[in-house]
């Protein structure tokens, strides 16, 4: 097959330039290698509702994702953030009423944060939009080999990857070493972080007057949130592990067990017995992570456009994840700025004012 333009990867950022080259009337094929599309953004699904494992919240002041989720009429609520905070301290002792709703102010989607990626996928001629797709080698003339066999030349490339993940894709003639470099040296958001989320009957914990809030220095959840939709269903809770991603590897039986225990503690003995549980962690999925996203950043990094793959390959080969966005990067917003900067760049119009050097 041959197009203008081929988009590696069926995350946000993909899938939103996938969405201006064809509102543009710009030809794309879009590949993926999941079998679905979203990217970082997954649910699991229930039959009460959908629950994120992947982001969960979007913010005030984020115009691109605010404006989008307008756009596809899903309705937006704010994050449950009602009742006491419990702080579990190192002896599994329960403190309520410490500290604050560290998400309050926030906004969630119903039905998940999928829904956008489902809103954006509908839009699209489904003959441009490949899954289960797996790039492995790019040519500097446009071509692209997936591991089902599939060709696909294109004048221009954007890999909307994490920059460590594009960095293991078989490239011809290599990458500069210095651009390799660099590329893994931008750590993937979320990618050494893992989700539990248990769901349940009813939030049985705000009717004991709990937010669904608590940190814990025992864990093994670190970090714990009401997960539930808008009108409480389905009623869920989540936690981030706090146990490295090297401790976490084969032992999701031990966690799940773990993590139970540890609800149950902190909101009574009803979590231990939860309708589902889901234990999603990312350092275990190659197309989010690499062995370098084992240790998760200690706070936000300095994420942008990066310097030293601008006018690649004279100008036919982009990076367009969240981590390289102009603002908000390693956010969902990212993902969209990102996506918006791209177009300007690979669009037909801006390549004939600005032709690539």
């Amino acid at each position: 097959m041959k197009t203008e333009i081929a988009i590696v990867g069926g995350g946000l950022s993909g899938l939103a330039l996938a969405a201006r080259l064809q509102d543009a009337d710009v030809d794309f094929h879009l590949f993926e290698a999941r079998s679905r599309l979203g990217g970082r953004i997954a649910v699991l699904n229930t039959p009460t509702g959908s629950v994120d494992l992947g982001p969960s919240w979007f913010w005030p002041g984020q115009p691109r994702i605010a404006s989008l989720v307008n756009d596809l009429g899903v309705r937006a609520f704010p994050q449950y953030a009602t009742g006491d905070v419990c702080f579990e301290d190192d002896r599994g002792t329960v403190h309520r009423g410490m500290g604050f709703a560290s998400m309050e102010g926030s906004f969630r989607l119903e039905g998940g944060m999928e829904s956008l990626i489902t809103g954006v996928a509908a839009r699209l001629a489904d003959d441009r939009v490949h899954v289960a797709s797996r790039v492995t080698d790019i040519a500097q003339g446009g071509r692209l080999l997936t591991d089902r066999g599939q060709w696909c030349e294109a004048k221009t490339v954007v890999l909307a990857l994490p920059p460590r993940v594009a960095a293991k894709l078989r490239f011809h003639p290599a990458l500069d070493k210095d651009v390799v470099r660099e590329l893994q040296h931008v750590p993937t958001w979320m990618a050494g972080h893992a989700k539990f989320v248990a769901v349940y009957d009813t939030p049985f914990w705000r009717t004991a007057g709990l937010s669904g809030d608590a940190t814990s220095r025992r864990g093994p959840l670190a970090e714990i949130h009401d997960a539930s939709g808008a009108e409480g269903a389905p009623a869920a809770l989540f936690g981030f592990l706090g146990v490295p991603a090297a401790r976490r590897r084969g032992r999701d039986d031990e966690i799940r067990a773990a993590a139970l225990q540890q609800l149950a503690r902190i909101f009574g003995p009803e979590a231990a017995a939860p309708v589902t549980t889901s234990f999603m962690d990312w350092a275990c999925e190659p197309e989010t992570a690499t062995e370098l996203d084992a240790d998760p950043p200690i706070g936000h990094p300095a994420y942008g456009p990066l310097p030293p793959t601008r006018g690649l390959w004279k100008g036919r080969l982009h990076f367009a994840s969240t981590e390289t966005a102009p603002d908000m990067g390693g956010l969902m917003e990212g993902a969209l700025a990102s996506a918006e900067r791209i177009f300007n760049l690979v669009s037909p119009r801006r390549q004939k004012e600005f032709p690539a050097s």
